[in-house]
């Protein structure tokens, strides 16, 4: 039977007596494999297709249900297929995205366009969080990530979706971070670390390090501190540009400091204040305003609260690089404050950061501030820090959604 026949009459190929053949998502998601992909060429798809799995072209042949000779035939450039039921049989068969053949569908077109517009839902995602509107980038994020695990799910797994689909769990594991109380910050960590593995698996190292560096955060927030510290390292180490590397020293240092680690710390704290000098535009974790509150907290973390108390009263204040720095910065400066005997002053600093938290919905920062409190013997405070956390996860609760069904069926 013809190929053209075999593939409209839907016949099953039959089992290849060869190793596994490797998921098609990844076999297909390595420079080599996109540079092949984009050349939109039959025959050298196909030699790299056997030469990634190891097949012969009489393997290959078994895979595609066609004699070895036809096969031959394609990859000298002998046969030309222009057939679109047989090259869509062929896409199939090895799991490529069947436009990549010059197969397309109204779907397929439809899928391009929003890829060409993932890229800008994703900054403009991270722009509202950063923005204090991370419920609004939850729900921008979470249909883009619904779409694209869905696609690939499919076998359409080009290089560019996997790197979208990489900075959308990331930004969505960090949204989340960023308006799930301190129970449920795991779930978070989920989502950053499936960004992660994806990141992994494609040879980008910006994708890599940014992945590293959001994961690493949400780990330490998880109270994984040791883990997050591991990935953070790795993040200085990967970033190529100063302002990555700076980001991941200055989560590296929190990190540390929460490990009550003080010879980590003062190495991470000295290496983002030398390139926090050296950077000319600031970004929101590379400015003076957070390496204060990321010193002065890794200060009292590691048991030098007279030393941030001193720094604290000597620094001129900076405005903060986005709303919940404020809220974060308040709470610290609380701690400090409460270290050094001056509850007045700690008490206005915690009062002004559970209601910045409530307005924007920021509950682990209503967590820390009552732990403060309690710690302090701010009663009151912490009274109404739980009034406000109440209030927030009545807010945060509506009916079971599509996504929590999503989370439900991957846990």
């Amino acid at each position: 039977m013809c190929p053209t026949c075999h593939a409209a009459t839907r016949h099953r190929s039959p089992l290849v007596p060869a190793r596994r053949l490797l998921p098609s998502v990844w076999l297909w998601s390595t420079p080599e494999s996109a540079r092949a992909l984009r050349s939109r060429d039959l025959a050298t798809i196909l030699r790299l297709y056997r030469r990634l799995n190891q097949l012969s072209q009489e393997q290959l042949a078994t895979v595609l249900g066609y004699d070895k000779t036809y096969v031959s035939m394609i990859e000298t450039g002998r046969r030309v297929i222009n057939d679109m039921t047989t090259r869509r049989h062929i896409a199939t068969a090895l799991g490529l995205p069947t436009h990549v053949l010059g197969v397309t569908s109204h779907d397929d077109a439809d899928f391009a366009a929003m890829i060409q517009f993932g890229d800008s839902t994703v900054r403009l995602a991270e722009i509202a969080r950063q923005a204090g509107r991370a419920v609004d980038s939850v729900n921008e994020l979470w249909p883009l990530v619904a779409r694209l695990e869905a696609r690939i799910a499919e076998g359409h797994a080009e290089r560019d979706t996997l790197i979208l689909l990489s900075h959308a769990r990331t930004a969505l594991g960090v949204s989340l971070g960023t308006v799930l109380p301190e129970e449920r910050l795991a779930a978070a960590a989920c989502w950053t670390g499936r960004g992660l593995a994806v990141a992994e698996r494609l040879g980008d190292r910006a994708s890599l390090a940014l992945a590293l560096r959001m994961h690493g955060n949400e780990l330490r927030k998880a109270d994984h501190a040791r883990a997050a510290v591991a990935h953070l390292a790795r993040a200085a180490a990967t970033s190529d540009d100063a302002e990555g590397s700076g980001a991941a020293l200055a989560l590296l240092a929190r990190a540390a400091g929460e490990l009550g680690d003080p010879e980590l710390f003062d190495t991470a704290i000295s290496g983002y204040r030398s390139l926090l000098d050296g950077v000319a535009v600031h970004s929101m974790l590379v400015n003076p305003f957070t390496f204060n509150e990321i010193h002065l907290r890794g200060l009292v973390s590691t048991g030098r609260a007279p030393k941030a108390a001193r720094i604290m009263d000597t620094r001129s204040p900076n405005a903060p690089a986005a709303p919940q720095w404020h809220v974060i910065e308040r709470v610290t400066a609380a701690e400090v404050l409460l270290v050094a005997g001056r509850p007045d002053g700690a008490e206005d600093a915690l009062r002004a950061a559970v209601v910045a938290a409530e307005a924007h919905c920021l509950p682990h920062q209503i967590q820390r501030a009552i732990r403060a409190a309690d710690h302090g013997g701010l009663t009151r405070v912490g009274i109404e820090g739980r009034e406000a956390l109440h209030r927030i996860d009545v807010l945060l609760a509506p009916p079971r959604s599509a996504f929590a069904a999503h989370e439900g069926m991957n846990r």
